[in-house]
């Protein structure tokens, strides 16, 4: 199980960001504790819907990214892997620039489920997005497959 509380995890999520969805969307990995994840996502029109405002599939996709992550940096990633089986988001307040932070923690943390809620706030500090997701907790086929963190 890694422990989430030294900067040299932030960096390592962060170098492995920039390899994938992630990193196009701008995620940055700024705080991790062992109650929880927190990662900040620039709001800028490349990540707009049609009317100027943040689109809906970016805030899942920061808050899928923080609840996959959360999940990972608990388990033995050599031994398994979470997934994500079920993703219900809310979206409260539109946002049309700025820096967008989530964070997420566990509402369950079992040693084949992991529930976590994940809430994005803009840069005022006002709730943005509400997300509950749930992870399996697989195991690898053979030790050590697709360690990515």
């Amino acid at each position: 199980m890694i422990h989430p509380e030294s900067t040299e995890i932030l960096k390592n999520l962060n170098e492995t960001c920039e390899r994938n969805l992630s990193g196009l969307l701008g995620i940055r990995f700024v705080k991790a504790t062992q109650n929880f994840l927190s990662a900040t996502m620039p709001v800028t029109p490349k990540i707009h819907q049609p009317y100027g405002m943040l689109h809906g599939g970016a805030s899942v996709a920061l808050a899928e990214t923080l609840g996959s992550t959360l999940s990972a940096l608990h388990i033995d990633i050599k031994k398994f892997y979470p997934v994500g089986i079920n993703i219900n988001s809310n979206h409260l307040r539109s946002v049309k620039s700025g820096i967008i932070t989530g964070t997420a923690c566990f509402i369950r943390k079992g040693n084949n489920l992991h529930v976590s809620q994940i809430e994005i706030l803009d840069n005022k500090g006002r709730i943005i997005n509400y997300t509950t997701m749930t992870n399996a907790i697989l195991p690898h086929k053979n030790e050590g497959e697709n360690n990515v963190l």
